[in-house]
């Protein structure tokens, strides 16, 4: 009997290595063509597969395969969308047992964070009591960090060590010209829900409870005052202050400071604008010059700054997720452990999605110092080795250089074409 295809597709915000999950998946799988046919891919995600647009990643070169382990953003294409539940869903699943069915794809594997592995474990569970017996497995990555059962979650390394780099270097230039100029600079990172990204940015300069760089994250409350003094105090002490504020920063009252307008003022909440309030905040109290940045996709698209670290992860857990696919294992996710901070040790072992999918792994209180804009010693060492390590592209004529696959599209079986409404998340 022929080995059945498998299917792959990438899912919510991408990152600077998402792309080396899809090479250790691919690379492993043709390493073992007799055991799994060939190697699919969904454009745009699980809106893809419900629409029959399917990539034939056979098509490609070895060598092609091998340069997305240098390339950022999502190779295939992503999405933002959510399989409604049953009973409401019955027409998404039964669409997707019909593709799975004319394709003889069994098994599915979805890169994505904490709502993606409530996909994999939908496909997983449904899709087989629709007649179409599937291996179902999540792949992850975010850059938030906040996957539930992994000490850290692949594409977080690379976002963690482009933003402490970033601020390291704004803050040489705030400190050359503090004197007649500007003294106080915030740079705002994503994090709606957790502090992980900015919290790394303490990594931009060395240890030092009277450092002149503050941090602000969610799971710390803000409160106007104590910041205003900390930065007072840095400035009358160093010259200078940066700050790295998460756009979900918020107030003791549960609400975003985006939601407030920065003073208590009711308003309404958007993506990310919490730096200029912070810096408008800053002008106001302290009469100083202030400047602010926003790195938004910048930050996750910096492959040329990976931590190699973060790609060997990558890698690794695209790798594993075939491996477990062999195995028969079902609704589980390739999660990393770790063994030891020094000298790093790390391994990856399945967990079960059930415990994963829509959940959130917090910053730690730990991490920061009582006055909560510091990183403890505890964090540093959390933090130092996902960051260790470069990993460069190839450069050409000055730039990266990214892969450039044929996508050669697979021809569709089903009539008709899928007509469902998509369903997009208020985020990134």
């Amino acid at each position: 009997m022929p080995a059945q295809n498998a299917l792959y597709a990438q899912s919510g915000g991408v990152t600077a290595t998402i792309n080396a999950s899809a090479c250790g998946l691919i690379e492993a799988a043709r390493r073992n063509r007799s055991r799994i046919g060939r190697v699919y891919a969904a454009r745009n995600g699980i809106l893809g597969a419900l629409h029959e647009d399917l990539i034939d990643t056979t098509a490609e070169s070895a060598a092609a395969i091998r340069a997305l382990m240098h390339t950022p953003g999502g190779i295939f294409g992503s999405c933002r969308y959510d399989l409604p539940p049953l009973p409401q869903g019955r027409a998404h699943f039964e669409r997707l047992a019909a593709v799975f069915r004319a394709h003889d794809i069994g098994y599915f594997f979805y890169n994505g964070g904490n709502g993606s592995a409530e996909t994999a474990q939908q496909i997983a569970t449904i899709l087989p009591r629709l007649g179409q017996p599937v291996v179902s497995i999540a792949v992850p990555k975010t850059i938030d960090n906040d996957i539930v059962g992994s000490d850290n979650s692949p594409g977080f390394g690379s976002v963690a060590k482009y933003a402490a780099t970033s601020l390291r270097e704004a803050a040489a230039d705030l400190a050359s010209m503090a004197n007649s100029s500007t003294k106080v600079f915030v740079m705002e990172v994503m994090g709606r829900y957790t502090g992980w990204i900015a919290a790394a940015c303490g990594m931009a300069l060395p240890a030092g409870e009277d450092g002149p760089l503050l941090l602000l994250v969610p799971e710390v409350y803000f409160e106007r005052r104590c910041f205003l003094a900390a930065v007072r105090a840095r400035v009358e002490r160093h010259g200078w202050c940066a700050v790295a504020v998460a756009e979900g920063i918020r107030l003791a009252d549960g609400r975003r400071l985006t939601q407030a307008g920065g003073d208590g003022i009711p308003g309404h909440e958007q993506l990310g604008g919490v730096a200029p309030l912070i810096a408008a905040m800053v002008r106001g109290s302290l009469g100083v010059k202030v400047h602010w940045g926003v790195l938004d996709y910048v930050q996750r698209a910096a492959r040329h700054l990976a931590s190699r670290t973060d790609l060997e992860q990558a890698y690794a857990v695209g790798r594993a997720a075939f491996e477990y696919a062999l195995q028969g294992r079902s609704g589980v996710m390739p999660v990393i452990r770790r063994g030891s901070d020094r000298p790093y040790r790390w391994h990856v072992e399945p967990a079960p999605l059930a415990g994963i999918m829509n959940r959130e792994k917090r910053l730690p209180r730990r991490f920061l110092n009582r006055e909560g804009f510091r990183l403890t010693a505890a964090a540093r060492a959390y933090f130092a080795p996902l960051i260790r390590g470069e990993a460069w592209p190839p450069f050409a004529d000055g730039l990266p250089v990214h892969a450039r696959l044929k996508l050669k599209p697979l021809a569709r079986r089903l009539q008709p074409a899928w007509q469902a409404p998509p369903q997009s998340k208020n985020r990134r």
